[in-house]
């Protein structure tokens, strides 16, 4: 649902670019799953992330690693070893698309990711990881987000969102506003020069926010 409608924005705006303006717009789209870990003290101490690729990149991934020679869409578990880790590799500053905020607007730190395995079903290749918090948190007011901040990958939370440890503490998942996305980015694009470079950085826009709860806190 989310991925349709980002598909009916990017169009639209498309017609409001400048001329010889550029669109960002998603490459890889990645169905998500978020698991919050909120231990008996009530603090998040790191989140689980599952990300299950479209299967156009699946494609092109075991394309440019020469698996799947037989293309029958089944991996060996040697091929599926050389899959682990793939996405985990990650360049200098890279944040993983994932940002955690506190209920005072502050950045939460977060380590480096803790991979969990990876699998190929249904012709889409999947993995897991964790991200564990530097110093854990109080749950109630955390804010989740998924989003490439460039928007050259789309994240929807099509997997779900799920709170372990803790039954006392539920997430919420708020969709963005696309009607009011759609006429920010279209007043914004407006002011562009028709020699601009570069597109604003959008992703965060269209991201779905999931926001943790704790009851008696």
């Amino acid at each position: 649902m989310l991925r349709a409608m980002i598909s009916r924005l990017t169009l639209a705006i498309a017609l409001c670019l400048p001329a010889g303006g550029t669109l960002a717009h998603p490459h890889i789209f990645i169905t998500t799953a978020l698991e919050l870990q909120v231990d008996a003290e009530g603090q998040l101490t790191g989140v689980v992330v599952t990300w299950d690729y479209d299967e156009m990149y699946s494609m092109l991934l075991l394309d440019e690693l020469q698996l799947d020679p037989d293309y029958d869409g089944v991996l060996t578990e040697a091929e599926l070893a050389e899959l682990d880790g793939y996405d985990l590799n990650w360049m200098e500053g890279f944040a993983g698309d994932l940002y955690v905020t506190a209920a005072d607007g502050r950045a939460v730190a977060l380590a480096p990711p803790q991979g969990l395995g990876v699998s190929f079903d249904d012709q889409t290749y999947a993995s897991r990881h964790l991200r564990p918090l530097v110093t854990p948190l109080p749950a109630d007011g955390l804010v989740v987000k998924a989003y490439d901040p460039g928007f050259y990958t789309a994240y929807d939370l099509g997997l779900g969102v799920s709170v372990t440890g803790n039954a006392a503490c539920t997430a919420s998942i708020i969709p963005p506003d696309i009607d009011d996305t759609y006429k920010n980015l279209a007043a914004e694009l407006a002011e562009l020069p028709p020699d601009a470079e570069g597109y604003p950085q959008v992703g965060e826009t269209f991201a779905e926010t999931v926001r943790l709860t704790c009851e008696g806190s």
